[in-house]
């Protein structure tokens, strides 16, 4: 999972995307690594079994272009349009279905109750704060919200 500053940066960048004020600005292989990520995790079984060969070598495997012509037997070019096209696809679902956006949203809301919840704690209310936060934090799947608990 990304910590808490990578992942702040990840959903600004996100934002940033879906709202399209970052034309023309170049994003870092890290950041759109990541983004690209994200998408295939929610769409990536709407894509043709070639297409999720392709972008599992690519994002996961760390193969080049090259490479992974060699290993499923096309052309460099072939798989650069069949990694472009996907793309394309996921960022289509997403405009439509907005999945990710509302993933993200929900895990900062999520973290914000944590947050507040915490806050409450008093010696009273410890044992019970100790509950809710203890069902709250799978939720989140950080063990940075769990350490405290």
């Amino acid at each position: 999972m990304l910590d808490t500053v990578a992942e702040s940066r990840y959903n600004s960048l996100c934002q940033a995307k879906r709202l399209g004020t970052i034309s023309g600005l170049r994003w870092g292989r890290m950041e759109q690594l990541l983004y690209l990520s994200a998408l295939f995790d929610f769409y990536g079984a709407l894509l043709t079994e070639k297409q999720q060969e392709c972008l599992k070598m690519h994002l996961f495997e760390d193969f080049s272009l090259s490479e992974i012509g060699e290993e499923l037997g096309i052309s460099r070019q072939a798989v650069y349009d069949n990694i472009h096209r996907s793309e394309k696809a996921m960022e289509s679902y997403e405009e439509k279905l907005g999945l990710v956006a509302r993933y993200q949203k929900e895990r900062a809301v999520l973290a914000d109750i944590c947050h507040s919840v915490k806050a409450l704690r008093t010696d009273a209310n410890s044992a019970a704060v100790g509950d809710i936060l203890a069902r709250l934090v799978p939720l989140l799947g950080s063990s940075e919200y769990g350490r405290e608990v």
